[in-house]
């Protein structure tokens, strides 16, 4: 895939001859982008002192896309940029990531993607604000908010990391596939970057749960799967502790559970059988057998967290979720019928109208040759985004580069067992993953493992070492298994045929 690169390349007009005040700042002459406010926030037990610059960025005609950038003062500054992402198609900025960044000493910058609120619909008929959610405003951002820093500081930022989960993990693979000198180091978190087919996916998964003339699968039938599949896979990697290191050696068939005569509940019929066997097993071309997309992983059911389990997308649901990324961006008709969709032809005019917004490109190339770092992470247990997708692509990057130990110089994938969407469930789920990108960049102190930690009413009650990819965690044989130390990285062990 060819880099694409703005049409209108942002630079200050006019030149800074002594360090800006932040209330200044409001007639910083930008091409393209306008201050819109430049305000001193005052410092709180949590924050420091901070100037807050918001910007309205109109890169191309039908773009508003709206930056906001805070900036410690001069000696609360470490020198550095962190560039924040999104959730889902909000235009929310991650103000949580930002606090983060500011309590550590860093300026840090986060967008709107283009639009405010969390509707697809503006993108129906607007192909421009599409690109501003695809890939552009997150350029847009990081451009304009180095050149602030430039103004504010009189110096460029040492390094510019950027953190993000979910589509916040997408728009990090996007970075690094398109813009490879944006960023020093990259965190891509749950990524939903094969995008269009994430749709599919839940568009499949769906369908499965809610087959014409069956009843639909009840969200309260999910527990009852996920607690079976848990006692037929704890134990898989030698450690029982409510835990699957990896789903995919998992083989536990939902017709375990079937119900037998007289049963009305505790069990499954057969339709719900048949059900969560296709939410397994991921979309297919039921023409030609064809997978088109990673099923979820077991154990993902019913959890705590972001992104609870299958009730959240598509099982319990009158619709699919994401339904007007089909009837707004794809097939402008908000009258389109989910159960009409063609997975031939309609996946085709996906590829074909919007194909520009997945960030599947495996060519990381210029972004190693940038000298890039790119961590990526993935919880086990996402029932948002299927982790074996994210694996997909992490292989695919191996594939093309030269091998998994080739691309360990630059990029390592951590796969986080309990973890679900962006944190939440019964895993370790909490780690430092901005610390380890630093570490990386300034020392070249490549991470060889991230600790994380589970916490039950703000205590922390497990550690548990998360290891690079294709290693997993294997317990010593002695002390708490609830203890990362006891813990070493190692390769995983063959199945058993």
């Amino acid at each position: 895939m060819p880099l694409i690169k703005v049409a209108a390349t942002f630079f200050i007009m006019a030149s800074v001859t002594a360090a800006a005040t932040c209330e200044s700042l409001k007639s910083l002459a930008l091409s393209d982008a306008t201050v819109t406010s430049a305000a001193a926030i005052t410092a709180t037990n949590n924050l420091p002192a901070y100037c807050q610059v918001k910007i309205l960025a109109t890169p191309v005609a039908g773009s508003e896309i709206k930056v906001e950038i805070w900036l410690p003062s001069t000696h609360d500054w470490n020198g550095k940029l962190v560039g924040t992402g999104n959730g889902g198609y909000s235009g929310a900025l991650s103000y949580v990531d930002m606090r983060s960044a500011v309590q550590k000493g860093y300026a840090t910058a986060g967008s709107n993607t283009g639009h405010d609120g969390d509707d697809l619909k503006f993108g129906s008929g607007h192909p421009e604000k599409i690109k501003d959610w695809g890939y552009r405003a997150v350029h847009v951002m990081t451009d304009t908010a180095k050149q602030v820093l430039r103004a504010y500081y009189e110096k460029a930022p040492a390094h510019s990391y950027f953190k993000g989960c979910s589509t916040g993990g997408h728009q990090a693979l996007m970075e690094a596939q398109r813009y490879p000198a944006d960023y020093d180091g990259i965190v891509a978190g749950d990524p939903g970057n094969n995008r269009i087919r994430l749709n599919v996916g839940f568009l499949w998964s769906w369908l499965a749960a809610n087959k014409a003339g069956e009843p639909p699968l009840p969200p309260s039938k999910l527990p009852l799967i996920n607690q079976a599949v848990i006692t037929a896979c704890d134990a898989l990697d030698g450690v029982k502790d409510g835990l699957i290191a990896d789903p995919r050696r998992c083989s536990f068939d939902p017709a375990t559970l079937l119900c037998k005569d007289g049963e009305g509940t505790g069990c499954l019929t057969a339709s719900e059988v048949a059900a969560v066997r296709a939410i397994y097993d991921g979309a297919r071309n039921p023409r030609t057998g064809e997978r088109i997309f990673a099923g979820w992983a077991r154990g993902s059911e019913s959890l705590g967290g972001r992104g609870g389990g299958w009730a959240s997308y598509f099982a319990g649901r009158p619709e699919p979720a994401r339904l007007d990324f089909w009837r707004s961006w794809v097939f402008d008709n908000p009258e389109w019928d989910p159960r009409s969709f063609d997975f031939d032809r309609d996946l085709a005019t996906a590829d074909r109208k919007v194909g520009f917004i997945d960030a599947n490109n495996p060519d990381l190339t210029a972004f190693q040759r940038n000298k890039g770092k790119l961590l990526i992470y993935h919880g086990w247990a996402d029932p948002v985004a299927p982790p074996e997708d994210t694996i997909r692509y992490y292989e695919s990057v191996a594939k093309t580069m030269g091998g998994m130990e080739k691309i360990a110089s630059f990029s390592r994938l951590f796969m986080a067992p309990g973890m679900a969407h962006c944190g939440g469930g019964p895993g370790p789920n909490s780690f430092d993953a901005l610390e380890a990108i630093d570490k990386w960049v300034t020392d070249g102190t490549a991470p060889q493992k991230l600790v994380a930690s589970h916490s039950e009413n703000g205590t922390v009650d497990r550690t548990r070492p998360l290891c690079p990819y294709p290693q997993v965690a294997k317990w010593n044989g002695a002390g708490s298994t609830d203890d990362a130390a006891q813990f070493s990285c190692a390769a995983p062990q063959p199945d058993r045929k």
